[in-house]
């Protein structure tokens, strides 16, 4: 058997004040799979828990962000996170706080024949 790819989602999220990249993480990836039902997942005998989950996140601090609280709102399968530069992060006028934006791309593989 091989891992197959099954779906593929996007997502983003915000955090409007406080620079939390983990939030905003957090919120792109529950955007990502907010309106999905696997039900497919029974087609091949499997349960839930035997999808691999693979997130990448891109926000402009890739440091900042807590991989594991990410996986976290993962409610299904085994989750592997990869976070990369990019999203946005928009200063206040001041300057003493941002306005930050995450995507997020969800991909679930099954192993199947």
């Amino acid at each position: 058997m091989a891992l197959k790819r099954c779906l593929l989602e996007m997502g983003m999220g915000i955090d409007l004040h406080g620079r939390n990249y983990t939030t905003a993480a957090q919120r792109a990836v529950t955007n990502a799979i907010w309106h999905n039902s696997l039900y497919f997942v029974r087609s091949f005998g499997s349960g839930t828990q035997s999808m691999r989950v693979d997130v990448t996140i891109a926000v402009p601090e890739p440091d900042a962000v807590n991989k594991e609280a990410v996986l976290s709102v993962l409610p299904h399968g085994q989750g592997h996170i990869k976070v990369i530069k990019g999203g946005m992060e928009i200063p206040s006028e001041d300057g003493s706080d941002a306005t930050i934006i995450a995507n997020a791309a969800v991909l679930v593989s099954l192993d199947v024949p």
